[in-house]
């Protein structure tokens, strides 16, 4: 797995309001791999979702991409004319919303909107088209699929409605599945059944995935890789292990502490103190500064650059200048680097 699929670079993503511009993307930079699932997380308002939608061509209209380049099979989306995209969605790139009340047509059969996508981009015929419609939702787990082709969204559980969205989304095997916290309004165990369902199309179907959430103990069941976003840039990225036993950024510190784990002995969880800056006039220095009990002097005056932890794992904060003071960490990232230490130290040794 080391060809991309997916690259974007230097993303700058505005947005007008009566009070100016709100610059919600900044300078974000990453890359997809063939066959790959990475997770985007970060607190709601950090621009995951906004991120995830520039690459379908989704964005609001009060929304101004400033610079940046995506890049998908050596073209640039954003240059992609209104035709083109059409012909992406649904078909190379496909999206699975987070409501499936909202992404499914109250008024339409279920069998119809599962087969839509493949009228719109191929020349298949309808029939054809349902007997596939009938074939996917069997793969995503709906029962007597032919039986509930005519059935409408309301007659579906929550679960159900949002495998038949996925259902929609994988019908044209596309190369690159956008998943927007799919899980978000699910129960816990519904949430689990989703993930491995996902994991489980990703092989049969081969296609990469940008999955977005809040929750980190999500991410744990599915990606490969974790990009985390504050305040509409990426601030620490890396492999799954990395991210969860040897964070670097303060921000993801506090996004595992919040996590309740089988360790966690008290009744009430953490929380990040402070709220997110207000991105109508970002701060100059590291935008996590004033919520980061670790800050120093040069947080407050200068954005910190990607400093490189591995080949696979790099974090944009001071704390890893060299010259950097060693801070005490926090019980449950230091119970965390433990485990990386005692799990990787003797590989190395």
């Amino acid at each position: 797995m080391t060809d991309t699929i997916l690259s974007v670079k230097d993303l700058q993503i505005d947005f007008k309001t009566f009070a100016g511009p709100v610059h919600a993307i900044r300078d974000v930079s990453f890359d997809l791999k063939r066959g790959e699932t990475l997770a985007i997380v970060g607190e709601s308002g950090s621009g995951k979702s906004v991120t995830v939608r520039s690459i379908m061509g989704l964005l609001a209209n009060n929304s101004k991409i400033v610079t940046g380049e995506i890049m998908y099979n050596g073209a640039d989306i954003l240059k992609k004319t209104k035709r083109q995209l059409n012909a992406m969605r649904g078909n190379d790139v496909a999206m699975i919303f987070q409501d499936p009340m909202t992404s499914l047509d109250p008024t339409m059969p279920i069998g119809k909107q599962v087969a839509e996508p493949l009228l719109l981009h191929t020349k298949i015929s309808k029939k054809k088209a349902l007997a596939e419609a009938v074939r996917v939702l069997k793969l995503v787990g709906i029962q007597d699929a032919e039986e509930r082709l005519k059935d409408y969204p309301h007659q579906f559980s929550g679960g159900q409605r949002q495998r038949i969205v996925i259902a929609i989304a994988i019908i044209n095997h596309p190369q690159i599945l956008l998943a927007d916290e799919p899980t978000t309004a699910l129960d816990v165990t519904i949430q689990a059944q989703i993930i491995h369902l996902l994991k489980e199309i990703q092989q049969k179907i081969d296609t990469s995935i940008i999955f977005i959430t809040h929750d980190l103990g999500v991410v744990a069941g599915i990606a490969d890789r974790v990009a985390v976003m504050y305040a509409g840039k990426i601030i620490e990225y890396g492999t799954v292990d990395e991210i969860f036993y040897n964070a670097q950024h303060p921000y993801t510190w506090g996004l595992l502490e919040a996590m309740p784990t089988l360790e966690t002995d008290t009744d009430r969880l953490y929380a990040i103190p402070g709220t997110p800056p207000d991105l109508l006039d970002p701060p100059k220095g590291d935008a996590f500064a004033p919520r980061n009990p670790f800050a120093m002097q040069i947080d407050l005056e200068q954005q910190p650059p990607f400093f490189q932890v591995s080949p696979t794992h790099a974090a944009a904060t001071w704390l890893l200048y060299p010259g950097a003071p060693k801070v005490e960490l926090p019980p449950e990232i230091k119970r965390r680097r433990e485990i990386w230490n005692s799990k990787y130290a003797t590989k190395e040794a």
